[in-house]
């Protein structure tokens, strides 16, 4: 079942409060939470000289799996354990945002399911539902953890919809998709939480906010959504009419809900991702037109 509201949402406490009315058609409190888990991951591509570690917290309701990045150990296991036999409602109500966030993403994934619908480009005057009930299916081949997280890069960084010469404000460092940007002739300025350097020795700025400015566009990691981050950069794409493209592992079935509120395109890759299976993996993206 899918939401039958026509507002596009502004933050996602906008959205629980139309999950807790009702308004997607599934009672919350009638849904619980069967399966908690984190999944750690180390990764170091060949031929890279940097190295990456993910934390993801991801709860089970039903069928569908909803997730949470986090930074390395802010979470203990005992939340995943903890979370398990709750209802939606409960965890909604949680006091950790990663909670909320997996259990809402997880809850959203199964009443709204990414549907793999051939055409993705929608008028801003369609509804939100609308929007959020089309998806452009894209599968990632399989092969190396470099040629995977390559072919995610690039469909990720096609979703921008500016030409080269232009500069991406990036938030959540992945030198993928920085390689992809460089390739497209786009400068880019990386953020990150964790501070750090690029693959190229670029410094990352923790703080994306006094860089907004400098920007003709934003390519944000759904990661935002957990840390408390994303709604003003939203804000700011609204305000402005900047393009903001998000890149979601994180609230994969989440962010549609923003698109034509400040949002203009997604790419929402649902658990398991691409990096823990070397076959073919599947993302959905999903985007706006004027």
């Amino acid at each position: 079942m899918r939401a039958a509201t026509t507002a596009a949402y502004r933050s996602v406490d906008e959205v629980v409060a139309a999950v807790v009315a009702g308004r997607f058609g599934v009672d919350p409190a009638g849904q619980r939470v069967s399966v908690g888990f984190v999944t750690r991951q180390g990764a170091r591509h060949p031929g890279r000289g940097r190295a990456y570690r993910n934390h993801v917290l991801s709860l089970r309701v039903g069928a569908a799996v909803g997730s949470c990045a986090v930074e390395p150990g802010e979470l203990p296991d005992e939340v995943a354990y903890d979370c398990v036999g709750h209802t939606v409602a409960d965890l909604l109500a949680h006091p950790l945002p990663p909670v909320r966030v997996a259990v809402l993403d997880a809850y959203l994934m199964g009443v709204r399911p990414h549907n793999g619908a051939e055409s993705a480009s929608l008028p801003g005057g369609a509804s939100q539902a609308e929007r959020a009930s089309q998806a452009e299916r894209v599968s990632l081949p399989g092969g190396s953890s470099l040629a995977k997280s390559t072919a995610r890069a690039a469909a990720v960084v096609d979703l921008l919809p500016v030409g080269p010469g232009a500069t991406v404000l990036v938030v959540g460092v992945v030198n993928s998709l920085l390689a992809a940007l460089r390739e497209r002739g786009l400068r880019y300025l990386p953020c990150d939480r964790a501070g750090g350097s690029t693959e190229w020795g670029e410094p990352s700025r923790p703080d994306p906010m006094p860089l907004l400015d400098e920007a003709d566009a934003l390519l944000v990691s759904g990661m935002t959504l957990g840390n408390g981050t994303f709604e003003p950069l939203l804000d700011h794409a609204r305000d402005t009419g900047k393009p903001l493209v998000a890149f979601a592992q994180t609230g994969s079935a989440v962010l549609p809900c923003f698109l034509g509120a400040g949002l203009t395109a997604v790419s929402a890759e649902p658990y398991p991702f691409f990096w823990l299976d070397g076959g073919p993996t599947t993302l959905y993206r999903y985007r706006v037109t004027a």
